[in-house]
């Protein structure tokens, strides 16, 4: 029997709508699909091709216990009795805040999983969360905090209106909007190209969006904050500030002005690579255009600047007036003003410092970057357990090498995923989740709550297959977690009791154990005031919401204690002042590579490696990029054996030659390095992990945000020696 349904993707913020093609209950074929609102027939190959990694023969569909150092299958009773012993003694032993959580980024794309994980944590009475955003994006939350009162306060570029786009470390073509769904992104670029808009791309590299529409320009890796501080600079030369905007919605103008006096483009010039005329043309493009933004994504925020990129960004667009305005930048709404409703109820906004560094937390999270040293200090707190949900820190944090023997050291780590990747392989119990596409689900928080969407709409979709063997859906496991760990979910008795009464009505209805998730996705539509669960499902190419209204949010919905936009937050310019020791250090590295990361269309993070048909098969690896000038000054050749070295590791790994790249820059891509995992077709390529040559603790992380230094990382590369095969090491 051939059965066609409609859903949508939820590998990353792009959601795009897919058609899903089905005989005997299994999934054969997902194309895009053409009638969608948003999306209108556009996906990228790994969501098309995303079934094939969900039935993997790796696919975990059983509980597993460490046994005599090896993981063993066993019943969810026998792991959920095993687990909750343990937690209740470690709890009794060392303290709640003894037990941590690191939530990765594919929690985040669910609606439910993310809830229930810190509902869990509410329940254990700690406050030791980590997540994968120190990774790749906390720096835009805590300048958010900063600047508009709460940290998903995230000011988007209005593409359909805009007459000036400049784009800042970002590559929407291979890795999406960051934050904001964007259908197609090559398509939209060169729709606004077409009709007139000024595009730049700035990167170190020339990437497929410079490709793709605009003009590129080469900017030195990790020397953001000193563009973003000269373009500032310029804009306030060429008097393209806005006073009466200024006046009317922000304070703190004059210290912003003084800040930036310092920095004009000629003076780094040298630095940045990006010339003093290029500077003047990019904003006078910007401030003539009736509607202009500067937008940046992981390029920019993974430097050791990334909070002060994003707040002189986020303050360029205010003081110029694009701030709140059609086709400059504007604030979404969601199904409800949850900006309001978090600031009202101290959600993501806790004033706590972390054990190891004083860093404060950033959406209620502690760093990541410090996540082994809490584990491996000892003292009141030091970690003890760790659950993991929704990621595979062993790739994607830095120093894994350390990370790993911290792991090692723990006397109970739960990993709840649905493959076995590295983090799996060290844990003391795995608990098999369902995929996306074994769940009903809506668009994740930031489209849903907060209307980060090109085109706001809703979406409903059902399960499209069921689950195989014993997998469950997290908000079930957090539930009985809970229950065996003699605690209550979210701190409540009376919450524990409903959602297990709930549970126990799903058993007589279905036959199996679990959460009904529809029912609690079409309560919180009804809490909303939206449509119902089903009748969105009626409209099974998606609902379409209200557009975005432009100057809807200065004046209405900034949560300063003022009320208006700051542009001069005390800690922020506190982290300023080590601004001109930095320039100083770039000047010593004028001349040393730095290495940046790069993406690939059929990889994402450490998730698709396992998927045979995109590459990764026996003897698959990815390869340190340089520009061909530099190899001949390094005396290297196209597919030579590399060693490349940073203050914390070396890794060995063949190179090619990529004239993409501006001089001085090298590139490996992020995600390799999957030998220790138990995914059969990734562990047979013999690339390396990027992340093991990027540095940990507390010396090396942005103080504000947290934020591990993962890109423009200074590296020396020689031709390898002696044996030449693939290795790494920590220094």
């Amino acid at each position: 029997m051939v059965e066609i349904q409609q859903t949508f993707c939820r590998i990353c913020e792009s959601l795009c709508g897919l058609e899903v093609t089905k005989e005997n209950g299994k999934i054969v074929d997902i194309m895009p699909d053409n009638d969608h609102v948003a999306t209108k027939g556009f996906s990228c190959v790994k969501g098309l091709k995303q079934h094939e990694m969900y039935r993997s023969p790796d696919r975990l569909k059983q509980p597993l216990i460490r046994k005599n150092d090896f993981l063993t299958e066993a019943t969810w009773d026998e792991t959920f009795k095993d687990i909750g012993a343990k937690m209740k003694s470690i709890r009794s032993k060392y303290g709640n805040n003894s037990v941590a959580m690191y939530v990765g980024t594919a929690a985040g794309f669910g609606v439910l999983h993310p809830i229930f994980a810190q509902g869990f944590m509410t329940a254990v009475g700690s406050n030791n969360m980590y997540s994968s955003s120190t990774q790749d994006c906390a720096s835009k939350f805590s300048a958010a905090r900063h600047l508009y009162g709460f940290p998903f306060t995230q000011p988007f570029p209005d593409l359909d209106h805009t007459e000036c786009l400049i784009i800042v470390g970002a590559n929407p073509v291979v890795s999406k909007w960051s934050f904001l769904q964007v259908p197609n992104p090559a398509q939209t670029l060169k729709d606004m190209e077409r009709r007139g808009v000024k595009i730049f791309v700035v990167d170190p590299r020339k990437t497929e969006t410079a490709k793709a529409a605009g003009e590129h320009i080469y900017i030195r890796p990790n020397t953001d904050v000193f563009f973003y501080l000269s373009f500032l600079n310029e804009l306030i030369h060429q008097k393209g500030y806005d006073q009466s905007v200024i006046d009317q919605h922000a304070q703190g103008f004059e210290e912003l002005k003084s800040l930036a006096a310092d920095w004009s483009p000629k003076r780094t010039s040298d630095i940045t690579g990006v010339s003093v005329e290029s500077m003047q043309s990019l904003v006078s493009a910007y401030t003539t255009a009736n509607g202009a933004s500067i937008y940046c994504s992981t390029g920019v925020n993974m430097g050791t600047n990334g909070t002060l990129c994003f707040w002189i960004q986020e303050a360029i667009n205010m003081i110029s007036g694009n701030l709140d305005k059609k086709g400059g930048t504007l604030v979404g709404h969601g199904v409800m003003d949850f900006i309001k409703f978090g600031v009202k109820n101290g959600i993501l906004m806790r004033e706590d410092r972390s054990r190891v560094g004083d860093f404060g937390s950033v959406n209620d999270a502690f760093p990541g970057g410090i996540l082994a040293d809490e584990i491996l200090t000892p003292g009141e707190n030091q970690i003890k357990a760790l659950v993991v949900t929704g990621g595979n820190p062993l790739i994607t944090m830095p120093n894994s090498e350390k990370l790993k023997k911290a792991f090692q050291s723990l006397e109970l780590l739960i990993c709840l995923d649905i493959q076995p990747g590295e983090t799996c392989s060290v844990a003391t119990h795995v608990l098999p989740c369902t995929d996306p596409l074994q769940r009903p689900d809506l668009p994740f928080i930031f489209p849903l709550m907060l209307g980060l969407q090109s085109k706001p709409y809703l979406q409903a979709t059902r399960p499209m297959v069921k689950p195989q063997g014993e997998q469950r859906d997290e908000a079930s496991i957090y539930i009985d977690l809970a229950k065996h760990s003699g605690i209550n979910i979210f701190g409540s008795a009376v919450a524990q009791k409903f959602f297990e009464f709930l549970m126990w009505t799903q058993k007589l209805r279905k036959g199996k154990r679990g959460m009904p998730q529809e029912f609690m996705l079409n309560l919180i539509l009804k809490l909303t005031k939206q449509p119902s669960f089903k009748k969105l499902l009626k409209n099974k190419h998606g609902w379409l919401r209200p557009d975005h209204k432009p100057k809807s949010f200065l004046g209405n919905r900034v949560h300063t204690d003022s009320g208006k936009v700051n542009l001069a937050p005390k800690a922020l310019l506190k982290q300023a002042e080590k601004l001109k020791a930095d320039f100083e250090k770039e000047r010593l590295l004028k001349d040393s590579l730095k290495l940046i990361t790069k993406r690939a269309v059929t990889t994402h993070n450490s998730w698709t490696h396992n998927i045979e048909r995109f590459g990764h098969r026996d003897g698959a690896t990815n390869y340190l990029y340089m520009h061909s000038t530099d190899a001949a000054e390094y005396g290297l050749s196209d597919q030579d054996m590399v060693d490349v070295t940073s203050d914390t590791a070396t890794v060995r790994i063949p190179l090619r030659l990529l004239d993409d790249l501006m001089p001085g820059t090298v590139a490996l891509p992020h995600g390799w390095g999957h030998q220790h995992s138990g995914l059969n077709v990734a562990k047979k390529a013999t690339g390396v992990n990027v992340n093991i040559l990027a540095a940990d603790g507390s010396d090396n992380l942005e103080r504000v945000s947290g934020m591990a230094h993962l890109t423009g990382i200074p590296v020396k590369v020689e031709k390898a020696k002696g044996k030449q095969q693939m290795t790494w090491s920590g220094l």
